[in-house]
């Protein structure tokens, strides 16, 4: 039987835990005496009176997770999430309409980047610093954060952590699967501060450098100004990218290397094939912005522009739209790609991307040798047929996806390329598209509908599409 009390009272832990963020906002109004103060105010005490009753709702329930009730959890939590993180967008009348409002706040605690706001540079220090406190939970994930939480009211944490944890498979590192999450967490609170200084440093002020290193280390993407970081000196662009790079690398791997085992990272295949592709990519773009602009501004721009699409970042330090075509076609496939399992960033995977290649590769070799046996082969293992079947369903599933949305978008109204377009960033988590809804990642024009289509989408590329089409197969609901 459902365990529907065991639901709701994780349900009413993990919505303390965003009330209690909330604060941090509300704050920050009245410190800088803003008139959404109220908002803030109210959207805190619907939260925690939500929360105190959905925990009462879920008294002695069954303390042990399953896999059903882990997966309906793990999807319905960016839902729930969402509902409350809009209040104050709504309250505020930042985004008076409830459509604008659900698609900022998705959009955020996915870590897809996008917004709806035509000027978000005369937004309340208060609302700015929501929307990256937003991609900033969602980044490393809410559940994450969970399961180094629940085991102090009682609750398991394993399922939820499979359910969330990105990529063909997880690493613990530590027998306790909360021990795990809290190193994990800890990481990226470092990378955080980290960033956020050195931000400071080389002269970003301290509100800007707090919002774009959260921003940023979550691969999500808002920034503070209209531009995205556009208007921001190079130093500053070159020190977002090297933690774009770093927050696209499985966080596993970042741990070991920061206890002194860079071995680790430097023998993992996965990380080779994504950095690999960071370098490619830059390369390629730094050679054609080469011969239309001076070569050390090509370079700098070009990387970014790669590294940002393949870590899903978003963050624009150019506008690719106004390059030679060929340039931004580029960008647009770098868009199917990702970062590494493990990591904050969206798309495919490095891991399922290198799989499914060398799964091709060894096709064409049965066929020129139908009795030989030549095994699929990944970070010196065999991958197992079920592996390499999954990859194969998860690519499947992608672009049957992709062709839905882009259906779906036209419906709508929208150009057949730039419906492609958005539905391969919304997807991917990216943000930035091509066409009208291109570089300046400003859905403000996108017809309402599309807009709940491409939430939609945001939150099956967030949970890597598995873990939200379970709720719609018959077999997770059978006794």
């Amino acid at each position: 039987m459902f365990n529907w009390r065991l639901v709701f009272r994780t349900m009413g832990v993990l919505t303390m835990l965003e009330a209690q963020f909330m604060l941090i906002p509300t704050i920050a109004a009245w410190w800088y005496q803003e008139a959404d103060l109220g908002a803030w105010v109210a959207s805190s005490a619907i939260t925690w009176l939500s929360c105190w009753w959905m925990l009462g709702a879920g008294r002695k329930a069954e303390k042990r997770v399953g896999e059903r009730e882990g997966y309906v959890i793990v999807a319905t939590v960016w839902v729930v999430y969402s509902l409350f993180g809009m209040l104050p967008f709504w309250l505020s009348g930042a985004l008076p309409d409830i459509t604008d409002a659900w698609y900022e706040t998705m959009a955020g605690f996915t870590t897809t980047g996008s917004t709806v706001f035509t000027d978000v540079a005369a937004q309340s220090h208060s609302i700015l610093l929501w929307r990256a406190l937003m991609q900033w939970l969602g980044g490393m994930g809410i559940i994450v954060l969970s399961v180094a939480i629940l085991p102090m009211f009682g609750l398991g944490g394993m399922q939820l952590y499979s359910a969330e944890v990105t990529g063909v498979s997880y690493d613990k590192l530590s027998p306790r699967i909360a021990d795990t999450a809290k190193h994990m967490w800890v990481t990226y609170i470092l990378l955080t501060l980290g960033e956020g200084v050195l931000l400071w440093w080389f002269g970003m002020g301290r509100f800007d450098a707090l919002c774009h290193a959260m921003a940023t280390i979550s691969t999500g993407g808002f920034a503070t100004h209209n531009d995205s970081v556009i208007g921001f000196n190079p130093a500053i662009q070159w020190i977002i990218m090297l933690f774009m790079l770093l927050s696209g690398i499985n966080f596993t791997q970042l741990i070991y290397t920061f206890r002194g085992k860079p071995e680790r990272l430097l023998e993992d295949e996965e990380t080779r094939w994504y950095v690999g592709a960071c370098i490619v990519a830059g390369i390629i773009l730094t050679v054609g912005l080469g011969i239309y602009t001076h070569m050390w501004a090509s370079i700098r721009v070009g990387f970014f522009t790669a590294i940002a699409t393949i870590t899903s970042t978003g963050f624009v330090a150019a506008d690719y739209m106004i390059w030679p075509p060929i340039l931004w076609m580029i960008v647009f496939f770098l868009m199917f790609s990702g970062g590494a399992s493990g990591s904050t960033s969206g798309g495919m995977k490095w891991v399922r991307l290198a799989i499914f290649a060398k799964a091709a590769n060894a096709e064409i070799k049965r066929r020129i040798h139908p009795n030989a046996v030549i095994p699929v082969r990944f970070n010196g293992h065999t991958v197992r047929e079920q592996t390499t079947s999954n990859i194969v369903a998860f690519m499947f599933f992608y672009i049957a996806i992709i062709v839905l949305a882009a259906l779906c978008f036209c419906g709508c109204g929208i150009g057949f390329d730039e419906s492609i377009g958005v539905a391969v960033s919304m997807i991917g988590n990216v943000g930035v598209s091509i066409g009208q809804w291109g570089s300046s990642g400003c859905y403000a024009a996108f017809p309402p509908v599309a807009k709940w289509v491409a939430t939609f989408v945001m939150l099956i590329g967030r949970l890597e599409i598995f873990t939200v089409l379970l709720l719609f197969s018959r077999a997770l609901w059978k006794k």
